[in-house]
């Protein structure tokens, strides 16, 4: 048992991803949640902000040009794109940077500049930085880098899906099709009207369709997984609801292989994960199953046009898909239980 205790700094927590994470790192035995910032509200308490982090709410924010790092070990980027790139890629050497929003996911600069619409300040950074996937990124996360890019919430839940599948080559990379539906929570804090109550209640509607920026993402990963260019077919949904996500992945099965082919490959592949599982042959997740948790919940069933198999996967967009799975790369990269921190049971109803 470890007796290393990180000293974090959490940048950005005035909104949902921020607050999680320090949510998470409050049961965390081998952290200590040192300088909290936001610029906006520099000044303010945390508790003003988020009065459910009680272990935290005396705490003041202050702003990240305040923070002093000596003997800051890790710091978790919760900052808007754009912003993350122009703080993270100044911070000291010494710093271990887990960057939750897009601004080092991509390897090829050009390609962040084409979905984003600006340039990258740090190039060699962003082609530096490890993918942090972390199912999929162990042996490169245990080399403690420099920079750790967590994935986008659908990215998690597409590739968690599907990415086993087309490494082994049971599905065709070629025709893939992601439904995607996310709760209003995974559009951030900010005050937007079409977030507003009124605007999502008793509605459904779908969103940046045919151009959502999670959609490169996870052709940059399959593409790589696949050893050939890959395109998805990606449309996301707003639900009402607070938190959640579900992925529903079209596929077409390949190499004479079966669904049945399909299901053996995510249980060989996740057999010894402790957040992945697969549901009850016949089951059909649902995100009250992962519901404040780390977990993601998996299923496979036949098409009924022959060929084709559908993958479900359920994820809670803020901790699987956020700050939980940030967690769980700095535990890999600093030597600590994987799980440490990321236990708790789903909460429900």
């Amino acid at each position: 048992m470890t007796t290393q205790t990180l000293n974090a700094a959490i940048l950005g927590a005035s909104g949902y991803t921020g607050a999680e994470t320090i949510r998470l790192l409050a049961h965390h035995a081998n952290v200590r949640v040192g300088a909290i910032t936001a610029n906006a509200q520099a000044g303010r308490s945390l508790g003003d902000l988020f009065p459910h982090l009680h272990p935290f709410a005396d705490r003041t924010l202050v702003k990240a040009e305040d923070v002093n790092w000596d003997g800051v070990d890790v710091a978790f980027g919760c900052l808007p794109h754009g912003a993350s790139e122009e703080l993270l890629g100044e911070l000291p050497a010494h710093v271990t940077v887990i960057d939750l929003s897009a601004d080092f996911r991509f390897r090829d600069p050009s390609a962040y500049a084409t979905v984003y619409g600006r340039s990258h300040l740090h190039p060699e950074k962003t082609r530096n930085a490890v993918y942090g996937l972390t199912e999929f990124a162990r042996a490169e996360l245990a080399k403690k880098p420099d920079i750790i890019a967590c994935p986008g919430c659908y990215p998690t839940a597409t590739l968690l899906a599907i990415k086993p599948l087309v490494e082994a080559g049971v599905v065709s990379p070629r025709d893939i099709i992601v439904d995607a539906k996310s709760g209003v929570s995974g559009a951030g804090r900010g005050l937007k009207e079409g977030n507003l109550f009124c605007e999502t209640a008793e509605g459904l509607h779908a969103y940046s369709v045919g151009n959502h920026r999670h959609a490169p993402e996870i052709e940059q990963e399959l593409s790589h997984a696949s050893g050939a260019p890959v395109l998805v077919n990606f449309t996301p949904h707003l639900v009402p609801m607070t938190r959640g996500e579900l992925v529903t992945c079209h596929v077409k099965l390949a190499n004479g292989a079966t669904v049945d082919d399909v299901r053996a490959t995510l249980e060989q592949r996740y057999a010894d994960e402790a957040f992945i599982k697969l549901a009850p042959k016949g089951a059909s997740p649902d995100t009250r199953w992962v519901r404040g948790s780390n977990l993601c919940i998996l299923a496979v069933f036949p098409d009924r046009i022959p060929g084709r198999v559908i993958v479900v996967g359920v994820i809670d967009n803020l901790v699987k898909g956020s700050g939980g799975q940030a967690i769980q790369n700095m535990n890999v990269a600093f030597g600590l239980p994987e799980s440490q921190g990321l236990t708790m049971e789903p909460l429900f109803p």
